[in-house]
């Protein structure tokens, strides 16, 4: 999705902190990925975490990583994933469902197709 909309849309992953952490809830497709981590204990190993994550799921956009007073993640309701659409001038046009059964790239393409009613400017980010 990002791809196909990058002309009209800035994408922009979010990372909160790791949803899947062996020390609080490993999950079979981690371990069948080969990713062994526990909670960051610091800033540094939540960057880390990050570029893990960036790198195993070869995301294609721009990532930010959560400071470690979880700001944003308290703010938004991020983990373990959560999708929003919002305007350029800071209108929540869509805010998705806790994942990751809320997790829902259709609707969010719907979202995105009202938005921008078939224009070619760049009119939102998605978080």
């Amino acid at each position: 999705m990002a791809e196909k909309y990058k002309d009209k849309i800035k994408f922009l992953l979010v990372y909160v902190r790791e949803a899947h952490a062996d020390d609080e809830a490993a999950t079979i497709s981690n371990r069948l990925l080969g990713i062994h981590i526990n909670t960051a204990a610091n800033f540094e190993e939540k960057e880390e975490h990050a570029t893990l994550c960036v790198r195993k799921l070869d995301i294609q956009f721009d990532t930010v990583v959560d400071n470690f007073d979880a700001k944003v993640e308290k703010a938004y309701g991020g983990h373990p994933d959560r999708l929003y659409l919002v305007s350029k001038d800071g209108r929540i046009v869509m805010k998705g469902e806790p994942g990751p059964w809320g997790f829902k790239p259709d609707v969010l393409e719907q979202a995105i197709q009202k938005e921008i009613g078939g224009s070619r400017q760049e009119i939102s980010e998605v978080f």
